[in-house]
């Protein structure tokens, strides 16, 4: 099924259309809340994307928003916040002033928290009505939105397979209309996965990029947005990303606004073509004929597009569990006796790693990423490589696998889903998922597209060239019944 509303007719299909909307007196804060709401009420119960609400809050937000609109001159509403009036879910994993927050556990308490995450204050600074939690695997370590307390994610694209995760919550809402865009983070692969999955742009910051209280898997989390188009995730990144003088590290600040590299020219690049998975794994043909077909489009916008190897040494692997691991310190107040299986054996694993252990880890990374990072501006400008080695799995299948296997390392379809985006958390690479390809089944498979060094612009830059070129702007979302 498709809509009968064509995407470029919705102007719910883009955030920066519906602030638009919004400024222009088309409608309030308030009927867009509604209409957000109406759909969730409608497509959630089957798609299990959002699993938390205060719709009096919401209401009462939007209601003070509409009111605001109304007493600013027609003249002045350039002046209002960018992306004020549009409603914006935020992920189970990240703290809002006054709400819960579970991180899609019974281990973790119901208790209102005191203060938000610095991400969620500046999307409260850029205008956004926050509306309700989205849902995610618990404390965020695997690659499907899918847990014990709320249940299983399902992707708007074939309900039978999972959004991906840990964002697979906010994927679905977005694919399935319920908003525009979506809180995410990522800190494997948590927002190009699930990106990939339900056909979205899914873009992971540079470390150091969107201010954090803590500089949680040593600063390889990171936070942003899933979008359906390139402008909105550049404009949503001018509002969450800037100079924090409290972080331990800060991104370079970029030369201009990111809004701003949206239809600039990215010049004629060399571009990697990686046509195998790392450590051997075997590569679905799904995802070898998406980044086949995205070095066949970039080729035709004038870059260069040449094969080239991607190897991760198989000590990465271990040093990299050890402080994802790490991050279950993050958490207070949790009951770990009602934690699910997986996460109880990870917790157990990162007891037994002593300090020196974990910083020996650490500098292994840091190695690697000495290693890895000189190939950018050598051997070639950008990396392709698909998003997963696999296409989306089916849902429930991977919280299956993962209790199933606790305390036997990551399941292997957890491995297949984020080999190709864990790395470039920990050498803290910008690196987005594009939606280029649909098999012929319908179901979207991602590919993506790695930047050198705090390379946003330039992977904004080339992202917005091949838009319009993969055509999907254009391509009908899922049904919305």
């Amino acid at each position: 099924m498709v809509c009968v509303m064509g995407e470029r007719d919705d102007i719910f299909a883009s955030a920066r259309r519906l602030a638009r909307a919004i400024r222009l007196g088309e409608l309030s804060p308030s009927e867009a809340l509604d209409t957000c709401l109406e759909r969730v009420d409608r497509l959630n119960p089957e798609l299990v994307a959002v699993i938390w609400r205060n719709d009096d809050d919401a209401r009462e937000r939007a209601r003070q928003a509409t009111d605001r609109l109304a007493r600013t001159p027609t003249g002045e509403r350039g002046d209002l916040p960018p992306f004020f009036g549009v409603p914006l879910p935020v992920k189970d994993l990240t703290a809002v002033a006054g709400w819960p927050v579970t991180y899609g556990s019974w281990a973790a308490p119901d208790r209102p928290s005191e203060e938000s995450a610095l991400v969620v204050e500046a999307f409260e600074r850029g205008g956004f009505l926050l509306t309700g939690r989205t849902n995610t695997p618990e404390f965020g370590p695997i690659t499907a939105a899918e847990n014990l307390r709320y249940g299983v994610s399902r992707n708007p694209w074939d309900r039978d397979r999972t959004p991906g995760g840990s964002s697979g919550g906010a994927a679905a809402a977005v694919a399935a209309g319920m908003f525009p865009v979506a809180h995410a983070n990522d800190g494997g692969g948590s927002i190009r996965i699930p990106a990939s999955c339900c056909g979205l742009v899914g873009l992971k910051v540079s470390r150091g990029r969107v201010p954090n209280r803590v500089n949680s898997w040593e600063g390889g989390s990171v936070e942003g947005v899933v979008t359906r188009d390139v402008a909105d995730t550049a404009a949503v990144l001018d509002v969450i990303s800037g100079f924090d003088r409290g972080l331990w590290y800060n991104a370079p600040p970029p030369e201009r606004p990111f809004a701003d590299e949206v239809g600039s020219d990215p010049g004629s690049l060399r571009v990697g073509l990686v046509e195998t998975a790392p450590f051997g794994l075997p590569l679905d043909q799904a995802c070898l004929d998406a980044v086949r077909h995205a070095g066949q489009l970039l080729e035709s916008l004038g870059h260069r597009v040449e094969p080239v190897s991607f190897e991760i040494p198989d000590e990465f692997l271990a040093a990299f569990l050890n402080v994802v691991n790490s991050g279950l310190a993050d958490y207070d107040d949790i009951d770990w006796d009602r934690a699910e299986p997986h996460v109880r054996a990870n917790r157990a694993a990162a007891v037994q790693v002593d300090s020196l252990s974990y910083v020996r880890s650490v500098h292994q990374l840091q190695r690697f990423t000495r290693e890895l990072v000189v190939r950018w501006g050598t051997e070639f400008d950008v990396l392709l490589t698909p998003t997963m080695s696999i296409a989306p799995p089916r849902a429930g299948e991977i919280l299956a696998a993962v209790h199933e296997g606790a305390g036997g390392g990551p399941a292997l379809s957890v491995f297949q889903m984020a080999v190709f985006t864990s790395g470039f958390n920990m050498t803290g690479q910008p690196a987005v998922s594009l939606p280029t390809y649909t098999t012929e089944e319908g179901l979207p498979i991602g590919v993506q597209v790695v930047g050198g060094p705090w390379e946003e612009a330039l992977l904004l830059r080339l992202a917005a060239q091949m838009e319009p070129a993969a055509g999907w702007l254009d391509r009908e979302f899922p049904a919305r019944s």
